[in-house]
């Protein structure tokens, strides 16, 4: 006659708490070595009984074909923050996901010895336990994945933010140096950063140096026709320097009309037409006698 066991996944999660977690702890220790500079070893098995005694609690409630279930939300609640702290430690998402799957190996040899000869019930909890972790472990992925994202969308503003910075170079003289390709993105942020500067600083003449812009088609043409069109109704004229000789040959075989725009060969030249239209005029020192 077969036996049969009684025993439920939380049951035997409750009962093998310590072993388990002390077989987790060490064998996620020894898969994330190569990352032990990025995580204390105590920080990683506080992480492991959190996660634990989180499922514990959850499987207690009997509902492990959802985790979207309320009883669930402290357990998701923590892997968000354990996903996101992988994201911008530097884990990968195969280590920040290992983090969940790797409570398989130790869990199921508890459910081997737990049920022995119960051949049924140990298929039944094994099933039920590896569909449950690989859900968690989706879920894990899935955070981590938003979170980079999230990262990686921060980085990339605050680069666009130092990569245009808006330099005052005399009275009522601004300049902005742009490196780098021009996409509608950074022209966006490049309008934003000038405009408010213009009016903070009620500057008169802005000049946009594109000496670090490697190519000038159509379209950076239009991003900064745009610019200047945006600095001209804040009450600003706009100068263009850096006109490489590739540079205006480019702009003369695409047809591009930049006639109503100062343009010059270096940010000196420009500097010095900024000076002329607002009052101010460069001559050289005499020398002392």
């Amino acid at each position: 006659m077969p036996v049969t066991s009684t025993i439920g996944l939380g049951e035997v999660l409750k009962k093998n708490r310590e072993s388990l977690l002390a077989d987790w702890s060490r064998d996620l220790a020894g898969a994330l070595s190569r990352q032990k500079d990025l995580i204390r070893d105590s920080e990683l098995k506080g992480q492991c009984a959190d996660f634990l005694d989180q499922l514990i609690r959850a499987t207690q409630s009997g509902e492990v074909a959802n985790i979207q279930g309320p009883h669930w939300a402290g357990i998701r609640d923590l892997l968000n923050k354990i996903s996101a702290s992988r994201a911008v430690q530097g884990f990968t998402p195969t280590e920040t996901a290992t983090f969940v799957f790797s409570f398989k190996k130790p869990l199921f040899g508890r459910l081997k010895q737990e049920f022995g000869q119960d051949v049924e019930g140990l298929f039944r909890e094994t099933w039920s336990a590896s569909l449950l972790l690989d859900e968690l472990g989706i879920y894990t992925t899935d955070v981590y994945q938003k979170s980079r994202e999230n990262v990686i969308n921060r980085q990339q503003r605050e680069m666009m933010e130092l990569s245009t910075p808006v330099i005052k170079l005399f009275d009522k003289v601004l300049a902005l140096p742009l490196i780098g390709t021009l996409d509608s993105a950074r022209t966006q942020t490049v309008m934003e950063s000038l405009l408010k500067e213009i009016v903070a600083s009620g500057s008169e003449i802005a000049i946009l140096d594109i000496t670090g812009v490697p190519t000038v088609d159509t379209v950076v043409a239009q991003h900064l026709i745009k610019t200047v069109t945006a600095a001209r109704l804040m009450g600003a004229e706009c100068i263009i320097s850096g006109i490489r000789p590739q540079i205006a040959q480019t702009i003369v075989h695409l047809g591009i009309n930049l006639s109503d725009i100062v343009t010059k060969a270096t940010l000196a030249d420009a500097f010095e037409i900024a000076l002329e239209k607002t009052g101010f005029s460069v001559v050289q020192a005499r020398p002392e006698e």
